[in-house]
């Protein structure tokens, strides 16, 4: 479970703890959209995340963790709350990345690749970050979360990341 969080973590560029709170009633498999409630957002605002087909496979592989709980990571021990940070470290050590990277290194990782690797406008990658673009005032008139434009980022990244391993996710054991 806690490698299958820390895919979802790398594919969807989101922060740990979003992902690890994920509930299965904000996330829209027809539409590949995530929709992480204000509450829940470093910015106090909601952010849609759209999901690759690598994240889409993550989270069918994760269906079989369901239990009674709204949870899509639920801890192996209290399965009625989120997997906890320190099952996402044992998994960066079991994988042997813990010496060289932090769960949130993934974020800059995305951020560092769309930068070089990609002509994606600077917004575009700063709002797949859930990060404010902008001054108040182009906040004020910038009504879009540019969902279409992230769509086609996340699926780059996807690309990237699968690169000629389009079978990694599946035999992720």
């Amino acid at each position: 479970p806690s490698k299958l969080c820390l895919l979802f973590v790398i594919y969807t560029a989101s922060r740990t703890v979003e992902a690890r709170g994920a509930l299965w009633s904000e996330i829209d498999l027809e539409t590949a959209t995530w929709v992480i409630p204000k509450e829940r957002m470093k910015a106090d605002k909601p952010h849609r995340v759209s999901l690759s087909q690598s994240a889409l496979s993550i989270l069918r592989r994760a269906k079989s963790l369901r239990n009674d709980s709204d949870l899509v990571f639920p801890s192996s021990f209290n399965p009625r709350q989120p997997m906890t940070s320190a099952a996402l470290v044992k998994a960066l050590k079991q994988i042997g990345l813990w010496e060289r990277t932090t769960t949130h290194g993934f974020r800059t990782s995305f951020r560092t690749w769309a930068a070089e690797r990609t002509d994606i406008p600077r917004e575009v990658c700063e709002m797949a970050l859930a990060h404010n673009v902008g001054s108040a005032v182009e906040r004020a008139y910038s009504r879009s979360d540019l969902l279409e434009k992230r769509t086609s980022l996340m699926q780059k990244w996807d690309e990237f990341l699968m690169g000629d391993n389009s079978n990694a996710i599946n035999n992720q054991r």
